[in-house]
Protein backbone atom coordinates (compact mmCIF):
# COMPACT_ATOMS: atom_id res chain seq x y z
CA UNK A 1 0.00 0.00 0.00
CA UNK A 2 2.92 2.25 0.87
CA UNK A 3 5.15 2.10 -1.80
CA UNK A 4 4.48 5.08 -3.53
CA UNK A 5 3.93 7.08 -0.47
CA UNK A 6 7.14 9.00 -0.13
CA UNK A 7 5.25 11.80 2.42
CA UNK A 8 4.72 9.17 4.47
CA UNK A 9 8.59 8.18 4.18
CA UNK A 10 9.72 12.01 5.14
CA UNK A 11 7.04 11.62 7.87
CA UNK A 12 8.78 8.88 9.24
CA UNK A 13 12.23 10.94 9.69
CA UNK A 14 10.62 14.22 10.84
CA UNK A 15 9.25 12.16 13.40
CA UNK A 16 12.63 12.01 15.44
CA UNK A 17 12.87 15.47 16.80
CA UNK A 18 8.50 15.20 17.23
CA UNK A 19 8.93 11.75 19.26
CA UNK A 20 11.55 13.73 21.41
CA UNK A 21 8.68 16.43 22.79
CA UNK A 22 5.63 14.22 22.44
CA UNK A 23 5.95 13.04 25.83
CA UNK A 24 6.88 16.33 27.65
CA UNK A 25 3.32 17.47 25.74
CA UNK A 26 1.72 14.24 26.68
CA UNK A 27 0.15 15.35 29.85
CA UNK A 28 -0.78 19.17 28.99
CA UNK A 29 -2.70 17.43 26.09
CA UNK A 30 -4.39 14.58 28.12
CA UNK A 31 -5.36 16.83 30.30
CA UNK A 32 -7.28 19.66 27.64
CA UNK A 33 -8.63 15.77 25.55
CA UNK A 34 -9.85 14.78 29.01
CA UNK A 35 -11.44 17.36 29.67
CA UNK A 36 -12.82 17.89 26.62
CA UNK A 37 -14.52 15.09 26.04
CA UNK A 38 -16.19 14.83 28.79
CA UNK A 39 -17.61 18.57 28.10
CA UNK A 40 -20.32 17.52 25.76
CA UNK A 41 -23.49 16.41 27.19
CA UNK A 42 -25.11 13.99 24.79
CA UNK A 43 -28.97 13.66 24.80
CA UNK A 44 -30.92 11.30 25.97
CA UNK A 45 -32.22 10.01 22.48
CA UNK A 46 -28.67 10.89 20.58
CA UNK A 47 -26.13 7.84 19.90
CA UNK A 48 -22.99 8.08 21.45
CA UNK A 49 -19.75 7.60 19.67
CA UNK A 50 -16.37 8.18 21.76
CA UNK A 51 -13.21 8.63 19.62
CA UNK A 52 -10.31 7.48 21.47
CA UNK A 53 -6.72 7.46 19.93
CA UNK A 54 -4.09 9.96 19.38
CA UNK A 55 -3.50 12.88 17.93
CA UNK A 56 -5.32 11.72 14.55
CA UNK A 57 -8.36 11.99 16.43
CA UNK A 58 -7.10 14.89 18.96
CA UNK A 59 -7.30 17.06 15.59
CA UNK A 60 -3.37 18.17 15.47
CA UNK A 61 -3.06 21.21 13.51
CA UNK A 62 -6.53 21.58 13.19
CA UNK A 63 -9.40 24.05 14.85
CA UNK A 64 -11.08 22.15 17.46
CA UNK A 65 -14.46 22.75 14.84
CA UNK A 66 -12.18 21.42 12.07
CA UNK A 67 -11.34 17.74 14.25
CA UNK A 68 -12.23 14.39 13.53
CA UNK A 69 -14.58 13.89 15.91
CA UNK A 70 -16.17 17.03 15.20
CA UNK A 71 -16.65 16.80 11.61
CA UNK A 72 -17.71 12.80 12.19
CA UNK A 73 -20.75 14.71 14.23
CA UNK A 74 -21.37 17.09 11.53
CA UNK A 75 -21.34 14.30 8.50
CA UNK A 76 -23.46 11.65 10.83
CA UNK A 77 -26.32 14.13 11.55
CA UNK A 78 -26.26 15.54 7.94
CA UNK A 79 -27.66 11.80 7.16
CA UNK A 80 -30.34 12.35 9.98
CA UNK A 81 -28.12 10.22 12.66
CA UNK A 82 -28.78 12.29 16.47
CA UNK A 83 -25.50 11.41 17.82
CA UNK A 84 -22.68 13.31 19.98
CA UNK A 85 -19.30 12.35 19.10
CA UNK A 86 -16.59 13.17 22.13
CA UNK A 87 -12.98 13.30 21.53
CA UNK A 88 -10.88 11.50 23.50
CA UNK A 89 -7.45 11.73 21.79
CA UNK A 90 -4.32 12.68 23.33
CA UNK A 91 -1.60 13.38 20.87
CA UNK A 92 1.46 11.44 21.40
CA UNK A 93 -0.18 8.83 22.70
CA UNK A 94 1.25 5.19 21.96
CA UNK A 95 -1.14 2.10 22.50
CA UNK A 96 0.17 2.03 26.00
CA UNK A 97 -0.38 5.51 27.00
CA UNK A 98 -3.88 4.88 25.69
CA UNK A 99 -4.54 1.45 27.68
CA UNK A 100 -3.40 3.52 30.77
CA UNK A 101 -6.35 6.16 30.66
CA UNK A 102 -9.11 3.71 29.26
CA UNK A 103 -10.91 2.61 32.18
CA UNK A 104 -10.30 6.95 33.45
CA UNK A 105 -11.85 7.78 30.30
CA UNK A 106 -14.42 5.33 30.51
CA UNK A 107 -15.81 6.07 34.34
CA UNK A 108 -15.85 10.04 33.26
CA UNK A 109 -18.37 9.05 30.41
CA UNK A 110 -22.26 9.88 31.15
CA UNK A 111 -23.18 6.86 29.78
CA UNK A 112 -22.05 3.71 28.09
CA UNK A 113 -21.29 4.33 24.25
CA UNK A 114 -22.97 3.44 21.40
CA UNK A 115 -19.37 2.90 19.76
CA UNK A 116 -16.43 2.98 21.29
CA UNK A 117 -13.79 4.27 18.42
CA UNK A 118 -9.93 3.12 18.61
CA UNK A 119 -7.84 4.58 16.71
CA UNK A 120 -4.30 3.87 18.40
CA UNK A 121 -0.82 2.28 17.14
CA UNK A 122 0.98 4.91 14.96
CA UNK A 123 2.85 6.11 17.56
CA UNK A 124 3.61 2.30 18.09
CA UNK A 125 5.09 1.99 15.12
CA UNK A 126 6.41 5.48 14.34
CA UNK A 127 9.14 4.60 17.42
CA UNK A 128 9.64 1.49 16.35
CA UNK A 129 7.60 0.15 19.53
CA UNK A 130 7.42 -4.37 18.64
CA UNK A 131 4.50 -4.98 17.06
CA UNK A 132 3.64 -7.71 19.79
CA UNK A 133 3.79 -5.15 22.52
CA UNK A 134 1.24 -3.16 20.72
CA UNK A 135 -1.22 -5.96 19.80
CA UNK A 136 -1.13 -6.97 23.29
CA UNK A 137 -2.39 -3.21 24.75
CA UNK A 138 -4.84 -3.36 22.06
CA UNK A 139 -5.88 -6.79 22.88
CA UNK A 140 -5.91 -5.05 26.58
CA UNK A 141 -8.26 -2.24 25.42
CA UNK A 142 -10.78 -4.50 23.76
CA UNK A 143 -10.98 -6.84 26.19
CA UNK A 144 -11.89 -4.28 28.58
CA UNK A 145 -14.46 -2.54 26.36
CA UNK A 146 -15.94 -6.34 25.48
CA UNK A 147 -16.27 -6.61 29.41
CA UNK A 148 -18.55 -3.51 30.03
CA UNK A 149 -20.24 -4.46 26.67
CA UNK A 150 -19.03 -1.87 24.17
CA UNK A 151 -19.20 -2.17 20.38
CA UNK A 152 -15.68 -1.36 19.02
CA UNK A 153 -14.67 0.36 16.08
CA UNK A 154 -11.13 -0.13 15.35
CA UNK A 155 -9.34 2.37 12.53
CA UNK A 156 -6.25 0.86 11.96
CA UNK A 157 -2.89 1.94 10.44
CA UNK A 158 0.03 0.26 8.32
CA UNK A 159 3.39 0.02 8.63
CA UNK A 160 5.65 2.70 6.80
CA UNK A 161 7.90 1.11 4.35
CA UNK A 162 10.74 1.99 6.36
CA UNK A 163 10.43 -0.36 9.19
CA UNK A 164 11.20 -2.89 6.84
CA UNK A 165 9.37 -6.27 5.77
CA UNK A 166 9.65 -7.88 9.14
CA UNK A 167 8.05 -5.43 11.51
CA UNK A 168 5.17 -5.08 8.43
CA UNK A 169 4.47 -8.82 8.68
CA UNK A 170 4.00 -8.39 12.36
CA UNK A 171 2.26 -5.20 12.80
CA UNK A 172 -0.32 -4.63 9.99
CA UNK A 173 -2.44 -7.57 10.36
CA UNK A 174 -2.78 -6.35 14.01
CA UNK A 175 -6.17 -4.59 13.55
CA UNK A 176 -7.97 -7.58 11.69
CA UNK A 177 -7.08 -10.08 13.65
CA UNK A 178 -8.55 -7.73 16.72
CA UNK A 179 -11.96 -7.17 14.50
CA UNK A 180 -12.17 -10.74 14.20
CA UNK A 181 -11.19 -11.93 17.56
CA UNK A 182 -13.30 -9.20 19.59
CA UNK A 183 -16.54 -8.59 16.19
CA UNK A 184 -15.29 -5.38 15.84
CA UNK A 185 -16.29 -2.99 13.29
CA UNK A 186 -12.97 -2.50 11.27
CA UNK A 187 -11.96 0.53 8.95
CA UNK A 188 -8.16 -0.68 7.72
CA UNK A 189 -6.39 2.16 7.24
CA UNK A 190 -7.09 5.76 8.98
CA UNK A 191 -5.27 7.56 6.34
CA UNK A 192 -6.61 6.15 3.49
CA UNK A 193 -6.84 7.95 0.31
CA UNK A 194 -5.17 11.10 2.19
CA UNK A 195 -1.38 10.36 3.44
CA UNK A 196 -0.59 9.81 -0.37
CA UNK A 197 -1.49 13.37 -1.78
CA UNK A 198 0.23 16.25 0.01
CA UNK A 199 -2.26 18.55 -0.83
CA UNK A 200 -4.20 16.36 2.22
CA UNK A 201 -1.63 16.78 4.47
CA UNK A 202 -0.28 19.85 7.17
CA UNK A 203 3.71 20.57 6.54
CA UNK A 204 4.85 17.37 8.72
CA UNK A 205 2.99 15.02 6.43
CA UNK A 206 1.86 12.74 9.61
CA UNK A 207 -1.52 14.83 10.21
CA UNK A 208 -4.03 15.67 7.60
CA UNK A 209 -5.25 19.09 6.97
CA UNK A 210 -8.79 20.13 7.00
CA UNK A 211 -9.21 18.66 4.10
CA UNK A 212 -7.58 15.44 4.71
CA UNK A 213 -9.85 14.99 7.62
CA UNK A 214 -12.90 16.17 5.34
CA UNK A 215 -11.89 13.11 2.85
CA UNK A 216 -11.22 10.98 6.28
CA UNK A 217 -15.07 11.54 7.06
CA UNK A 218 -16.29 11.47 4.19
CA UNK A 219 -15.17 7.54 3.49
CA UNK A 220 -15.48 6.80 7.10
CA UNK A 221 -19.12 7.84 7.74
CA UNK A 222 -21.11 5.23 6.15
CA UNK A 223 -19.49 2.47 8.09
CA UNK A 224 -20.07 4.50 11.01
CA UNK A 225 -23.55 5.16 10.30
CA UNK A 226 -23.87 1.75 9.45
CA UNK A 227 -22.76 0.02 13.01
CA UNK A 228 -25.27 2.52 14.72
CA UNK A 229 -27.59 0.88 13.00
CA UNK A 230 -28.58 4.18 10.47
Amino acid sequence: MFRNLPPYVVALLLLQPLAGCSDQNSAANRSTNVQTAAEPTPKATAKLVVAFGDSLYAGYGVLPSESFPTELQKALTARGVSVTVQNAGVSGDTSSAGLRRLAFTLDGLTRKPDLFMVNLGGNDMLRGIAPAETRTNLIAICKELKKRGIPIMLTGMVAAPNMGGDYARGFNPIYADLAKKFDATLYPFFLDGVVSDPALMQADRMHPNPHGVDVIVNKITPLVASTLGK
